[in-house]
């Protein structure tokens, strides 16, 4: 059997597909951005066709780059962003409305309204989540509500929903699978994570058939086969996990302590629970880390909407940098006299404050604040909002103190930003060689489903640190920055 896997990351903006050899080495790379909707302010919707038509692309790409054929590669692993919600005919595959995107806050309302009706602790309770719009299932009945016929037909079970790992195995199986893996269901508020399958009462409450839903299986799992002619051969599919999920396993964190942070589009950390679903006490999400051979890995996670996203900002609406790789070297320079605070409540604040009506706000404004305290503070206010997941983190499970935390994503580039980080931390920050971490974590599940990579054991073995930041920073200083930071948040919390 050829060595040679496949893994799909399909981003928030881009979609990237990514050719490893058996060594975990890249060969071949496909990248491709797609179009952002905005129909309204708070609403944030993708074309299926635009993804769809993105991974075909980059699939191709990757394997004319890596100079391989569909009959070379042993099998393909999907990461995908999670929460994100596709409504499809299954007569046809066609959607029968873009997707709602996990940033769009159109449903805050009815959240608001199903947790003032005492709603949240039972919610909670089964999927670890909270009742926010972030999550699929109000996305979900939004469509059916929103959408001519729609009930009707799901009811009748015409209709197929998935988060776009769902809807992309449905495609790349010319429709013949309808199926997702525990970490994508355990984030649609209709799964219930203790007992590992869809719930009836989650179902009643957000008014979701289940007719509408897809199968769920581990993540390292034999899904199905493409369609031959989309490739030229069939191709297993053989490992699913959301984005996060996938890069815990990519930063090789199978033991219970360790913790990745993530920084792409938003940040989103991880601490491996174990065996142990950990419920939280500070607002934090108690969800599957991963699911392999039947057993479930529980994780805490915390949610930040706006990381990397807060740099395209600075690029792209203020015209403060011409590239997001000059924020490091522009945050250095700024004035160390002057505090001041971005809350990047762009789209409200997640974890731990869950804030769907706070919007972002710069604070310590004064006539000498120019682009580099504002390009500082933009960075910063990412570490700050990872200190905040982390402190919470530490009063939820035992278990979180004295944790290196693991990085990746774009933001990790940055030597600037990583240190700051673990100044604020006041904890060491480890940096990998490999820094593309979620497609590494989906393509190690394919490569164990086939056999072609190690296990867990063998795989923890070949990570490899490229950096560690230790923290420097005087502790006074720390302090002072600190008492800002919260007093900024609070002056922006609507609650």
């Amino acid at each position: 059997m050829s060595g040679f896997i496949l893994a799909i990351d399909q981003g928030t903006t881009s979609t990237r597909a990514i050719v490893f050899d058996g060594g975990g080495r890249i060969l071949g790379v496909g990248q491709q951005e797609f179009r952002q909707h905005f129909p309204r302010s708070g609403w944030v919707e993708h074309d299926g066709e635009d993804i769809w038509e993105s991974v075909v692309h980059t699939i191709r790409f990757a394997l004319s780059h890596a100079k391989l054929s569909a009959t070379d590669i042993a099998g393909i692993g999907i990461t995908n962003q999670r929460e994100t919600v596709v409504i499809w005919d299954r007569a046809t595959g066609k959607p029968i409305h873009k997707a709602i995107v996990w940033q769009d806050r159109r449903t805050a309302d009815l959240c608001a309204r199903l947790k003032a009706e005492g709603n949240e602790p039972m919610v909670t309770a089964k999927t670890g989540l909270l009742l926010d719009p972030y999550f699929s299932a109000t996305k979900i009945a939004w469509l059916l509500d929103h959408v001519d016929g729609s009930r009707e037909k799901a009811e009748r079970g015409e209709l197929a929903f998935g988060t776009v790992d769902s809807f992309l195995l449905w495609r790349l199986t010319g429709g013949a699978v309808h199926a997702t893996d525990a970490t994508n269901a355990a984030r649609t508020l209709l799964f219930d994570i203790g007992t590992g399958d869809w719930d009836d009462e989650l179902l009643r409450l957000f008014r979701v058939p289940r007719a509408l839903l897809p199968r769920v299986e581990d993540c390292a799992f034999a899904f199905g086969t493409t369609d031959p002619a989309l490739f030229g051969a069939a191709i297993p599919i053989a490992g699913i996990a959301g984005d996060q999920h996938a890069a815990t396993l990519g930063q090789a964190c199978f033991s219970p302590g360790m913790m990745k942070s993530t920084y792409g589009t938003g940040c989103f950390a991880l601490l491996n629970t174990g065996s142990e679903l950990a419920p939280s006490s500070n607002r934090l999400l108690s969800t599957i880390a991963y699911r392999l051979d039947g057993r479930t890995t529980y994780a805490l996670e915390g949610s930040i909407f706006v990381a990397g996203s807060a740099v395209q900002w600075l690029r792209d609406g203020l015209h403060l940098i011409d590239r997001a790789e000059a924020s490091g070297p522009m945050a250095a320079e700024a004035d160390p006299h002057q505090d001041v605070y971005l809350v990047p409540a762009f789209t409200g604040l997640g974890a731990p404050w869950w804030d769907a009506h706070a919007r972002g706000a710069l604070f310590g404004l004064t006539r000498g604040t120019g682009p580099r305290e504002i390009v500082k503070a933009a960075l910063e206010a990412v570490c700050f909002q990872t200190l905040d997941l982390l402190e919470a983190m530490k009063r939820d499970w035992q278990g979180a103190e004295d944790t290196v935390l693991r990085v990746d994503g774009g933001m990790v580039a940055s030597d600037w930003t990583m240190q700051r980080l673990a100044d604020i931390l006041d904890a060491p920050v480890d940096r990998p060689i490999v820094l593309e971490t979620t497609a590494l974590g989906a393509a190690w599940l394919a490569g164990r489903q086939t056999g072609v990579w190690p296990g867990e054991e063998g795989f923890a073995a070949s990570w490899r640190r490229e950096h560690r930041f230790e923290p420097g920073m005087d502790r006074e200083e720390r302090t002072r920055r600190i008492a800002g930071w919260r007093d900024a948040v609070r002056r922006t919390l609507t609650g």
